[in-house]
């Protein structure tokens, strides 16, 4: 059968893409994608470095934590004290110690509200090179695997995974990470 250049060109065209398009979508549909899925948390988890880290963010929300209740014992006391003499206290002195304690009150705020900016970024900064490391690591283990893409299977990000389909290589991050 031969196809004449009239044929093609104009209703032909029309007709021919849809045909070729139904004809190779099955072999389309056939070609499986190949993936992996690991837990990050997991991974991160797994390197000697974490526990390190790990100890100094608790070590830095201690002495957080500890200052934030010393300003709040200090606050507490001279409240108390201004309580205790409110009534003996000449207005103009009991007007100054209410702006004090106001004060006093802002900059414990103020500090809580710094303190929780400065953990979060001391955090954040402390596990970019463990996020880093696991990030590096699953790349090479997704060029060398031959894997379209590799999902992040913490919290709850992915509901289902067809285990025929896809490959959890948790265990493989780990060792990799051990690895080195």
């Amino acid at each position: 059968m031969k196809i004449s250049r009239q044929y093609i060109s104009g209703n032909g065209v029309k007709w021919i893409l849809p045909f070729l398009l139904f004809t190779l979508l099955p072999v389309m549909a056939n070609a499986q994608i190949k993936f992996g899925y690991c837990s990050y948390d997991e991974a991160m988890k797994a390197l000697p470095e974490y526990a390190t880290v790990q100890n100094r963010m608790s070590l830095l929300e201690s002495q957080y934590g500890t200052e934030t209740k010393r300003a709040e014992r200090e606050f507490n006391r001279k409240y108390e004290q201004f309580l205790e003499g409110i009534n003996e206290f000449a207005p103009a002195i009991r007007q100054k110690r209410q702006v004090e304690l106001q004060e006093l009150m802002e900059k414990n705020v103020a500090f809580r509200k710094e303190a929780a900016r400065l953990l979060e970024a001391a955090k954040r900064d402390a596990y970019l090179p463990l996020k880093d490391k696991v990030a590096a690591v699953m790349q090479k283990i997704g060029a060398e695997r031959g894997y379209a893409f590799i999902l992040n299977t913490d919290n709850n990000a992915c509901l289902y995974i067809d285990k025929a389909m896809g490959e959890d290589i948790t265990l493989i991050v780990k060792d990799a990470l051990n690895a080195q």
